[in-house]
């Protein structure tokens, strides 16, 4: 493991501590019961996809410093998206009575083709805004 300053680790924290009250938020704004669609969960990791591509086509190309990368990265965005809890809602939506099975893949593929768009439109759009920034 690589050897990171202590103020790496300080904005990784602060940035995860920002990053968790935002999914507390909008996993309070937007409820849903165990077999129930995860809207909230979805719409964390679709909108964390497209801000991550975003920072990484736009501000982290042009070369923002490794610590403002940490902060909001791995702690920010990592915080706010997180695969565990994509996971969590599919099984709980397949052990729930009755089991929701249909729905658990349909949350999956949505999930994946989503986040995955958000990211590549967010990493254009990055790159379009570092394009304009330095032409």
């Amino acid at each position: 493991m690589q050897n990171r300053p202590l103020t790496h680790l300080v904005a990784v924290f602060l940035g995860g501590v920002l990053g968790s009250g935002l999914r507390l938020g909008l996993d309070t704004a937007v409820p849903h019961s165990d077999a129930q669609f995860p809207l909230s969960t979805l719409l964390i990791n679709v909108v964390g996809s497209f801000v991550l591509g975003w920072l990484t086509g736009g501000l982290f190309a042009r070369g923002a410093s490794s610590v403002l990368k940490a902060a909001l990265g791995p702690g920010l965005l990592g915080s706010f998206t997180t695969f565990s809890a994509v996971i969590l809602a599919l099984v709980l939506l397949t052990v729930s009575t009755p089991p929701q099975v249909v729905l658990a893949v349909v949350y999956l593929v949505v999930t994946l083709v989503l986040g995955l768009g958000a990211s590549v439109l967010g990493i254009r759009l990055g790159e379009r805004s570092r394009k304009r920034v330095a032409g």
